[in-house]
């Protein structure tokens, strides 16, 4: 490995480590109906986040709920701190396209029509302010 790919993935693996993220791997929900509510917690705080997603009527609110509360777990142990004091936020989250699965329904005079039943695979990664603007002070 050449000394700008060590550096760049020295950078990489430093801003992780004040980063939690959880991932859901193959939901069975279209990427761009998931993709709308996406957008909407993105960069919020992870309590109000909650909250939209709790009382939102789309179908995918439950999906990115359950991932939420999993990644604000997976914060809480790996940091060792309650996340109500600690100013936790939706860093990012990435819905990716995974496994179409194709099938036919009939139509009419024998034709067929192509179902493509999509999945998708999302990624939310959560941080602290409190924590990165002690890491920010300490490096001025």
């Amino acid at each position: 490995m050449g000394a700008r790919k060590r550096l760049a993935a020295e950078k990489r693996k430093e801003a992780n480590k004040s980063v939690c993220q959880a991932k859901a791997v193959g939901v069975p929900t279209s990427p761009r109906k998931m993709r709308l509510l996406a957008d909407v917690i993105r960069g919020r705080e992870v309590f109000d986040a909650l909250n939209i997603l709790t009382f939102s009527t789309k179908h995918a609110s439950k999906t990115l709920e359950k991932l939420l509360r999993s990644g604000i777990n997976n914060w809480q142990e790996k940091f060792n701190a309650k996340a109500d004091e600690s100013g936790l936020y939706v860093k990012a989250v990435t819905i990716d396209s995974g496994r179409i699965l194709k099938r036919f329904q009939p139509a009419p005079q024998g034709r067929a029509y192509r179902i493509r039943k999509r999945s998708n695979h999302i990624t939310i990664q959560l941080a602290s302010r409190t924590i990165e603007n002690a890491e920010l002070a300490t490096e001025e």
